[in-house]
């Protein structure tokens, strides 16, 4: 599924113009990413948390020149559902 398909669906199923969706989906991942920046985690009840993991500092290989490079400690952005979310995967319910 595509974000096309995302706010096609929500725009039929609430009604709202499709415009208006988009805009508003749009302004949501503009809040998480500038809130994961900012180093806060944003959690959504019933959903899951999009949060930061810490990557510890590691010794990398440059495969072309052979030479070891140090890659420092850095965060990347990752998803954890939440439990009612996974269980309903889990025993293939629809999730409304």
């Amino acid at each position: 599924m595509r974000k096309a398909d995302i706010v096609s669906r929500v725009a039929e199923q609430t009604g709202v113009p499709k415009v208006d969706v988009l805009v508003a989906l749009e302004a949501f991942f503009k809040e998480v990413k500038t809130s994961l920046k900012g180093g806060e985690n944003v959690y959504v009840r019933g959903f899951g948390s999009f949060i930061l993991k810490k990557r510890a500092k590691k010794i990398g290989r440059n495969i072309k020149k052979n030479t070891a490079v140090e890659i420092p400690e850095h965060f990347v952005p990752a998803f954890k559902p939440a439990k009612v979310f996974s269980d309903q995967i889990k025993k293939g319910t629809k999730v409304k």
